[in-house]
């Protein structure tokens, strides 16, 4: 029987089988049994396209290893991992554009420790690809030198070696996730969140297997309402000129759903640090005490500043798949394939440009949008990126 815990995994069998054996392996070692097969190790990489659940199957995997019932999903050991609070389970969520070797050093001596309420100390790192080399490093003695009862579980997009180092990489047990289908997509909108047959449906296809994709166009008429946009976009490409002001449109929707998902928390983390040193205070020597504390202020705003760019990459990068889609739409409407599209709504001017553009074309169209992810990934501005994208698609 599978474990509660895993029930957010959608279409992972494969994947919460071998967790599932694990976590029970783990249970038996904890009570001092002997044992032959289930695979536990003490370092995991989870590998698998974005939106595949690969955060969700390591705290998963991490609630199962410190529930007493290998994840029943009720207890304060799972509700605790789960949310984020558990004492002897530390995540590292990067904001910004890398995790910083000071960080990742902290975080391994802390897990070095013995577990204080749990059964394991877990260490869980997403986003793993974010490692600096030297944060790399720090984390590497870690698990080459790994402590009884410590568990190393690291997300990364996939198994390239540029992604996440290779030395690493073998000290790990791969989970690798696929995809999701849209129909088990689909079903976790209905059962989950309640959402209606169609908008699910609807939903889940055009999140192109993103799971947190299609729960936020279910839910936000915002999102809805930025992809109606990107998906305008071929129409407005009607000149030079136009290239450039849809590039420029295109920019500052995502600065704007960028700065809308951290606004809130700059602020709320800014007057949590100004109130911890003293902000307000008219005691004496209040105001010297602020005076003193400007660098803290400063290293704050950085890190904000680094969450802020890294927001605006993802929003811009959630753009360029769901442009993606609406290419992918026509070239496969001009071969006749018998596959559903990915933008039904948009179906109608897919099947228009089909009958305008020739095949090749629309190819040449969809490896410009990829292109400009692969240039936006590799620290190109991104502005100069979209732009030469606009043109690209204007020229065909």
């Amino acid at each position: 029987m599978t474990p509660p815990v895993f029930d957010a995994l959608v279409g992972q069998e494969d994947a919460v089988e071998t967790l599932t054996r694990a976590s029970r392996a783990a249970g038996a070692i904890v009570r001092g049994e002997s044992v032959t097969e289930g695979g536990m190790t003490h370092a995991w990489l989870f590998t698998g396209p974005p939106g595949s659940g690969r955060s969700v199957a390591a705290r998963a995997f991490a609630a199962a290893l410190q529930c007493p019932d290998g994840g029943c999903g009720v207890c304060t050991a799972c509700h605790t991992t789960l949310g984020g609070t558990h004492a002897d389970v530390r995540f590292v969520v990067p904001e910004g554009l890398s995790i910083a070797v000071g960080d990742m050093r902290a975080l391994v001596l802390r897990a070095a420790s013995s577990p204080t309420q749990g059964r394991w100390q877990v260490l869980l790192v997403e986003d793993a690809d974010r490692l600096t080399e030297a944060a790399g490093n720090a984390l590497l003695k870690a698990i080459e030198e790994p402590p009884p009862r410590t568990v190393f579980l690291l997300c990364t997009p996939s198994t390239h070696p540029d992604d996440i180092s290779v030395t690493i990489r073998s000290r790990c047990r791969v989970v690798p996730l696929r995809q999701p289908r849209p129909e088990a997509i689909a079903v976790l909108l209905r059962k989950r969140d309640g959402t209606d047959d169609g908008t699910a449906s609807w939903a889940a296809a055009a999140a192109q297997g993103h799971v947190g994709r299609a729960r936020r166009l279910a839910r936000d008429p915002q999102a809805r309402a930025r992809r109606d946009a990107v998906l305008a976009v071929p129409r407005r490409l009607t000149g030079v000129g136009a290239c450039f002001d849809a590039a420029n449109s295109f920019i500052e929707a995502a600065e704007a759903e960028a700065a809308a998902s951290v606004t809130d928390v700059d602020a709320r983390e800014r007057a949590d640090l100004e109130i911890a040193l003293g902000a307000g205070g008219t005691g004496r020597g209040a105001s010297t005490a602020i005076r003193g504390a400007q660098g803290q202020l400063k290293d704050l705003e950085r890190r904000q500043k680094s969450r802020a760019t890294r927001a605006q990459r993802d929003a811009m990068d959630r753009a360029l798949v769901d442009l993606a889609g609406f290419y992918r739409d026509v070239i496969a409407h001009s071969f006749g394939a018998p596959v559903d599209p990915v933008h039904a709504d948009t179906a109608e001017l897919s099947t228009a440009a089909a009958e305008k553009w020739t095949p090749e074309s629309a190819l040449r169209r969809l490896e410009a949008v990829l292109e400009c992810r692969t240039a936006i990934e590799a620290n190109v501005k991104p502005r100069i990126a979209v732009e030469a994208m606009m043109l690209a698609l204007w020229r065909g």
